[in-house]
């Protein structure tokens, strides 16, 4: 009872930490990409945080997942490692032990995962599509970044501003430049603001400033001051696309029958189904080999979890191009991995009685 309450406690503290660290480097990595993204003009800047948000909902039954395989992989070799499985061992208690504990830590989070698989991927999904489907329809003045050049949608624009303060609604410093009437405008201003009509078109009121006019090919050219100027902004009309299976929801999929839908419906299935699998399989990959050294049944164990996730994504695509029936699905890759699971087991629980011996050589 102590041995096994030790093991929970380690493996709660454990994964909180693995998790911390795991969350961590998906954020960075999304930051920047969404970072590049929106110096490229291609989200605003504001934006960062909400696709973030939907974007860690998306992959957080992955990361739950790798999370508990690194946590029961990294508990257990410790144990080996410092001998305390040897212990564990010599009071009676054998490999097929420690199924139960390591269940009882690993189905809430299992259930977690599925739930997050199931439901709320897919709605983070399609609020994301949403989303950047909103940002696409709102005006260009939305969309600026404030030291860089920004092009609008219909490339009949060009703007640069100094600093854009939300809060106030202020803008200092304005460059515009547009082509009307066949002639090319340059608008530069000190400061302006953005305003909403009632009717809901919307307008970037610029104040104390000047425009240069001139006609290309010609030396016909103008310059006007002025104390108040208005531009008008043409609404973007966003292309809807239509929803993919990966956005819609769960019941959907079972309702609407394609192999696009039955594919999707199977990865989000075997989300859970890997992590659990995935538990087990970390019972017989966490034993160390000391003249091995200490990373090497880690190395072995991502690894497998690479060729695992690998396999299952081709057999989805399988799935979707018709070269496997839904019946088959992605079973095989679990199908696989138990398997080795049992074979692994069962060459430990052989193995392992001769273990306190030969350690002692």
């Amino acid at each position: 009872m102590i041995f096994k309450r030790s093991l929970l406690q380690e493996l709660f503290s454990t994964a909180l930490s693995t998790f911390l660290v795991l969350l961590g480097i998906m954020v960075a990595q999304r930051i920047t990409y969404y970072l590049g993204f929106a110096a490229r003009g291609g989200v605003a800047s504001d934006a960062i945080g909400t696709l973030l948000g939907f974007s860690v909902l998306r992959f957080l039954p992955l990361l739950l997942t790798l999370t508990l395989f690194v946590t029961v992989l990294m508990t257990l070799s410790r144990w080996h490692r410092d001998s305390e499985m040897v212990v564990w061992f010599t009071s009676g208690q054998g490999i097929y032990a420690l199924i139960r504990p390591l269940l009882t830590f690993a189905m809430p989070i299992i259930a977690v995962i599925a739930l997050l698989s199931l439901f709320v991927a897919p709605w983070a999904v399609e609020k994301g599509i949403e989303y950047r489907e909103q940002m696409d329809s709102s005006d260009e003045i939305s969309a600026i970044i404030p030291g860089m050049f920004k092009e609008s949608k219909n490339s009949e624009r060009v703007y640069f501003v100094e600093s854009y303060s939300t809060l106030q609604n202020k803008i200092n410093n304005i460059f515009a430049q547009s082509m009307q009437h066949q002639k090319l405008g340059i608008i530069v201003a000190k400061e302006g603001q953005h305003e909403t009509a009632s009717n809901g078109d919307s307008f970037l009121t610029l104040m104390n400033g000047r425009r240069y006019e001139n006609k290309p090919n010609t030396p016909e050219f103008g310059v006007m001051e002025f104390e108040r100027y208005v531009l008008r902004i043409e609404p973007a009309e966003a292309k809807q696309e239509p929803p993919t299976p990966r956005s819609k929801p769960s019941t959907q999929l079972l309702t609407e029958r394609s192999p696009d839908n039955a594919a999707e419906l199977e990865w989000r299935l075997s989300l859970p189904i890997s992590a659990f699998l995935l538990v087990l399989l970390a019972i017989p990959l966490s034993f160390v080999d000391p003249r091995a050294g200490r990373s090497a049944n880690l190395i072995l164990a991502l690894l497998v979890y690479i060729i695992y996730n690998n396999i299952l994504s081709i057999l989805q695509s399988w799935v979707v191009r018709g070269k496997l029936t839904p019946l088959i699905g992605l079973w095989p890759a679990h199908v696989l991995v138990f398997m080795l699971f049992v074979y692994l087991f069962y060459r430990r629980l052989f193995l392992l009685p001769l273990l306190p011996k030969w350690l002692s050589r």
